[in-house]
């Protein structure tokens, strides 16, 4: 079969590896969509939030098919179709799908059917594969207390997280505004059914405040992880709001002024992934209906990974490149 292996940082190839083998205690799934992320950028480049080894092959965000079942498997049976969590426990130890171990960026793999959940029929292959990054800006959202439609949210940073956050917001009801420089990420989020979308290049406070009567969010989704983002989060929030930092900023510093924190009263949670929000999200996106599909803005096959890799870093084109293994 056919994989994408990182063999060193900076050193992605397309290799034949063999079939993988089961345990009875395992399925085998057949890859049918994994999606790029900004984490197997990191990977790729030699660092990650844990320890990592290589080679190893990446793809966390993904939906396959059941295609061969263990002998002492109960649950799930050929022909499912299925996406798994990225945080997940062995025996051994706790991983990262993708990064400490291999994922999903490889024709078949073996899993643990503990990791895995089914797919609604309402979900189709393509826009399953967002379904590992929606559940973190859901879980975003929940975090802060969740969202109605008596409120409005403030997403600042229109990549996939910061774009699935306000989906999320978005299914709850809430008037959303989206905060991006890039055009594109803009087009998408109204498409996605933002209210306003805000060009921080002209003063992004000044327009949030015009944009809500001067009054400011009531919960700010920090998705953007980058220091001008960082430095205005607080600025966002009216009296008394609420801010869920979902951004990753890992190692850096920057002047924040956190007596802002104590002027307006405003709760202040980080969180990452999406802890045990998965079965949630999913009825979540087969209630609501909410298509996330615009977020999906290039798709290789998975044998081509290696271009859509070196296509996929460039900002102004790219959201979500998907890749799509052969036969689906």
């Amino acid at each position: 079969m056919r994989a994408l292996v990182f063999e060193t940082p900076d050193k992605p190839v397309i290799v034949d590896k063999p079939m993988p083998e089961i345990s009875p205690q395992q399925v085998l799934v057949k890859t049918r969509t994994v999606g790029i992320c900004h984490s197997d950028y990191e990977l790729l480049a030699g660092r990650y939030i844990i320890p990592i080894s290589y080679p190893v092959t990446p793809g966390h965000e993904w939906c396959g098919e059941v295609v061969e079942v263990g002998s002492a498997v109960r649950d799930f049976k050929v022909g499912d179709r299925v996406v798994g969590e990225c945080v997940v426990r062995t025996p051994e130890r706790l991983h990262h799908f993708g990064f400490s171990m291999d994922g999903a960026d490889q024709e078949y793999f073996g899993v643990n059917p503990a990791w895995l959940h089914k797919l609604p029929d309402e979900v189709d292959d393509r826009r399953a594969s967002l379904i590992e990054p929606f559940t973190c800006g859901f879980y975003a959202v929940l975090r802060s207390g969740g969202t109605n439609a008596s409120e409005t949210v403030v997403v600042s940073g229109g990549g996939t997280i910061g774009l699935v956050s306000a989906a999320a917001a978005i299914g709850m009801g809430a008037r959303v505004i989206v905060v991006d420089p890039l055009a594109k990420r803009r087009e998408v989020a109204l498409k996605l059914g933002a209210d306003a979308v805000v060009d921080p290049t002209a003063d992004a406070v000044a327009q949030v405040m015009e944009l809500t009567g001067g009054k400011g969010a009531d919960l700010v989704v920090e998705a953007s992880g980058h220091d001008a983002s960082l430095a205005n989060v607080f600025e966002f929030a009216r009296e008394e709001g609420r801010v869920s930092m979902v951004g990753i900023s890992i190692g850096r510093k920057i002047p924040v002024e956190l007596g802002k924190i104590q002027i307006r009263n405003l709760v202040v949670r980080g969180c990452i992934g999406s802890p045990g929000v998965w079965p949630a999200a999913i009825r979540f996106l087969q209630r609501t209906g909410i298509d996330l599909s615009p977020i999906q803005t290039h798709s290789f096959a998975l044998e081509d990974a290696v271009e859509a890799f070196a296509l996929g870093k460039d900002a102004t084109q790219c959201i979500k490149v998907t890749l799509t293994s052969s036969g689906n």
